[in-house]
């Protein structure tokens, strides 16, 4: 079943439960999805790898607001955000714990053949094409900038 069949539905089931944090999160998902496939060159169609991509950005956005407005001390806003990063994650992959990362990216320093930090551009290239859904790219940055030490 594609995104967008189960974001309808989704829609739905939170409709018929007043769930509002569920719907504004739901809604904006839809967005996104109708915008990309109405995008100037788009197919008219999205591949899985593009609904993950599409996800990911929603859900950096949502952690980027969040840390904005917690810097700012709006609280009633963080709060919004946080609902709906919850319910973007949902739909994303299971994301990789920090022990599983540090494993996968040991792998591909030692396959890259890293051995200082000047060699970071050579294992972020193979770390986010490998990776790419399972991490995030700034606990990747960070991991790999920890390991190249």
């Amino acid at each position: 079943m594609s995104l967008e069949t189960n974001i309808n539905a989704e829609i739905k089931t939170a409709m018929l439960g007043k769930k509002e944090a569920d719907l504004r999160a739901l809604r904006a998902i839809k967005a996104a999805i109708l915008l990309a496939k109405t995008a100037e060159g788009s197919t008219g169609e999205l591949t899985e790898a593009d609904e993950s991509k599409l996800l990911q950005k929603l859900a950096k956005q949502r952690k980027d607001s969040l840390e904005i407005f917690r810097q700012q001390h709006r609280e009633d806003l963080a709060k919004k955000e946080e609902e709906e990063l919850e319910v973007i994650e949902r739909f994303l992959p299971k994301q990789m714990t920090e022990d599983e990362l540090r494993a996968a990216l040991t792998d591909i320093i030692a396959s890259v053949g890293a051995a200082s930090p000047a060699d970071m551009g050579k294992v972020m290239g193979a770390a986010t094409k490998q990776l790419a859904g399972k991490a995030d790219g700034k606990a990747i940055s960070a991991m790999v900038k920890e390991l190249l030490k």
